[in-house]
């Protein structure tokens, strides 16, 4: 079996953490043991661009019970745990393509090594994988009948092209589901943001001006969770309407060139290029903590910052004191790369239990359609996603109520007014 990873023997420690998480995911488990009866994706050749962590990992083994033929490779230089990638290979059969920290060529040499599988489906998170098969290995394309996109900057990404009329096979945009990111981007990146944040630098945050940059549902997790560790929260947005709910939730909304002033801490979250940049590295106060959890680096840019730089240092793990020519020092976390899954171990396993259930069920949802969709960008299926929050419910022992004959028929109708 090919593959490539950093250390095969630390193959049990993986396992038994993958364990631990599939404890917390009881929707995907389900799923699995459907899948193993059904085998829905039996003869699929699978390609899958993903953070490879032990949530992930529950994924992969749900697709292979499924039948399908899988390979795995980083969506992210940094966000792999290299002994979940071991257990994957070793006790799985999976091959991995993934090792944390590895540089720009190895990270498409990767890419690239999924592509040779000639999928018929794709799973990716950031759309690179995408990207490069229809850059770089187009001739490939014909063997592609559709896929799955994890986040908001992939689905940016993709509709881009399906605007253009270059996308050449139909995706499902996982993240628009409600069951993804009401609860993966809110809750999961709030939580695994601020907890990569103090892995990172050991800083207390109650007292501390935390600016975020971006009020869309992780920038709104983000801001929560700083608040409830007690900082001050910052709020900056180019989106009038954002802006407006960040105010009437309580935080203090202000442009960014201004935040920079007088912020401790800065975490993006925007999916665009450059929110911090030049101007605002040069009046951010001097020991300025900066960091990213939107999908790219690219967001901080770093190459202005790097042009700023007299010296640098390794601080501490993840930590890189830059020292200006200014005299002031700012400190830049994981590279810029994405802080929760760098820094700390990425979402918890119960909120990656509905986003994976919705891969699962998309891949199968288009498999299963024999005329397949017609080339273009997909929300999930609205059954599949109110079926995910009602197994959700279930797995926690939780029931609602339901409408009667009369309150379904007053919702229905005109006729009945005041």
């Amino acid at each position: 079996m090919e593959y490539h990873i950093k250390d095969p023997r630390v193959a049990k420690q993986g396992k038994l953490r993958v364990a631990w998480a599939k404890q917390s995911m009881p929707v995907l488990d389900r799923i699995k043991a459907r899948f193993e009866k059904e085998k829905p994706l039996k003869g699929i050749r699978l390609g899958a661009c993903l953070h490879v962590t032990t949530e992930t990992a529950a994924l992969m083994q749900t697709l292979k019970a499924a039948g399908a033929r899988v390979r795995l490779c980083a969506s992210n230089p940094l966000s792999t745990q290299d002994d979940v990638a071991a257990s994957l290979v070793k006790h799985d059969r999976i091959p991995v393509f993934a090792i944390k920290g590895e540089n720009h060529q190895t990270y498409y040499d990767h890419i690239n090594a999924v592509i040779d599988l000639k999928p018929m489906y794709t799973m990716d998170d950031g759309a690179d994988l995408v990207s490069t098969l229809h850059s770089e290995r187009r001739e490939l394309l014909d063997f592609v009948r559709g896929g799955t996109e994890e986040t908001t900057t992939g689905i940016i990404r993709l509709r881009s092209m399906a605007a253009a009329g270059v996308l050449k096979y139909p995706i499902i945009a996982v993240n628009d589901a409600n069951t993804k990111h009401l609860f993966d981007n809110r809750y999961g990146t709030g939580q695994s943001t601020i907890d990569g944040i103090i892995r990172a630098t050991n800083r207390l945050l109650a007292g501390s001006r935390f600016v975020v940059c971006g009020y869309g549902w992780c920038g709104r997790g983000v801001a929560m969770r700083a608040r409830g560790m007690g900082a001050n929260v910052i709020v900056t947005e180019v989106d009038p309407l954002r802006a407006l709910e960040a105010v009437m939730d309580g935080f203090s909304v202000m442009p960014i060139k201004e935040a920079a002033k007088i912020g401790d801490i800065f975490c993006t979250l925007t999916g665009d290029v450059n929110v911090i940049s030049k101007a605002h590295f040069t009046v951010m106060k001097d020991g300025a903590i900066v960091c990213n959890s939107g999908h790219f680096n690219v967001e901080l840019n770093l190459s202005a910052l790097e042009g700023m730089t007299k010296s640098k240092r390794q601080i501490r793990p993840f930590t890189m004191e830059h020292l200006l020519r200014n005299g002031k020092r700012i400190n830049v976390l994981a590279d810029g790369r994405l802080i929760n899954l760098a820094a700390a171990e990425g979402h918890p396993p119960s909120v990656m239990d509905m986003s994976f259930a919705n891969q699962a069920l998309s891949v199968e949802y288009m498999v299963k359609r024999k005329k397949g969709l017609p080339v273009d960008v997909y929300p999930v299926p609205s059954v599949i996603d109110e079926m995910i929050a009602k197994e959700k419910l279930t797995s926690m022992n939780i029931a609602i109520d339901t409408l009667t004959r009369e309150q379904k028929r007053y919702l229905t109708s005109w006729e009945m007014g005041t």
